[in-house]
């Protein structure tokens, strides 16, 4: 079902988004060759209690930590190791969700490691427009499928790189999955009518090759995902809300930057 939030509720989002936000950038200062990555994870988890909130990602379906962390082909939901240390010219990404006061929020960046390659680095610039690319359409009277067609066509057409279908953005509050389901490719003009006080995440990962992903499992048997074809991987992602104003950025980390959507 999908609900549509109230401005109480929008805040109470946005108060959630900036503390995920501020969580981001403290990582960002931490990213180095060497960095061990459980020590994103314990810093993370750490940061967020301090504040107050509840990392929404611990204990969810048996996950352990509150933060998944993927390195280079990594796509998404990689388990932050003890023995996975960044290297020089890798790409990090980190994604949580934080539960303030009952209010969620959701957030991915992706990172550099030392001194990247020009191709991991337009990888990540890449990602980083086609998900303010897609943040753009999401306006009132727009449909899901605007999202999708904005970004795919950025991504596979404008660029040669392979955007995901297994793994999409979704709704968001009361809890951390909600509908509608938000693709990063389709059809414009397609899918469900965007309406005022819709949250959602939209969230694209790109591949530098193919857009197809394969499945792998830790020695948890944690299943998480790698590109096909060995291609190196970026994603970022927003928690948004539609209002009347426009989309509504709930993750800024940079107000500069975001200050149309805000």
């Amino acid at each position: 079902m999908i609900t549509l939030k109230s401005e109480r509720e929008i805040q109470g989002m946005r108060e959630s988004g900036a503390l995920l936000a501020n969580t981001q950038k403290e990582i960002k200062k931490m990213i180095k060759p060497g960095l061990n990555t459980m020590d994103i994870e314990r810093f993370a988890d750490k940061y967020i209690t301090d504040h107050g909130a509840t990392p929404s990602e611990k204990g969810f379906e048996g996950y352990k930590y509150a933060t998944c962390v993927c390195v280079n082909d990594e796509v998404a939901h990689g388990t932050p190791r003890e023995g996975l240390i960044l290297q020089d010219g890798d790409i990090v990404k980190v994604d949580m969700v934080v539960n303030l006061n009952g209010y969620e929020s959701d957030s991915c960046w992706t990172y550099a490691v030392g001194t990247i390659s020009e191709e991991n680095q337009r990888l990540m610039d890449v990602t980083k427009k086609a998900l303010y690319l897609g943040i753009e359409q999401a306006v009132i009277g727009n449909r899901i499928g605007d999202i999708g067609y904005a970004i795919q066509q950025f991504v596979e057409v404008e660029n040669g790189m392979g955007c995901v279908r297994d793994l999409i953005g979704h709704g968001i509050q009361p809890t951390m999955h909600e509908e509608p389901n938000v693709p990063h490719y389709g059809k414009a003009g397609r899918g469900l009518r965007l309406k005022a006080g819709m949250t959602i995440t939209i969230e694209p990962m790109v591949n530098l090759g193919t857009w197809e992903i394969d499945s792998k499992f830790d020695e948890n048997n944690w299943e998480y995902f790698v590109s096909a074809d060995g291609t190196n991987s970026a994603q970022f992602e927003h928690t948004i809300a539609i209002t009347e104003d426009g989309p509504k950025i709930l993750t800024s980390e940079d107000p500069e930057y975001d200050k149309k959507y805000l």
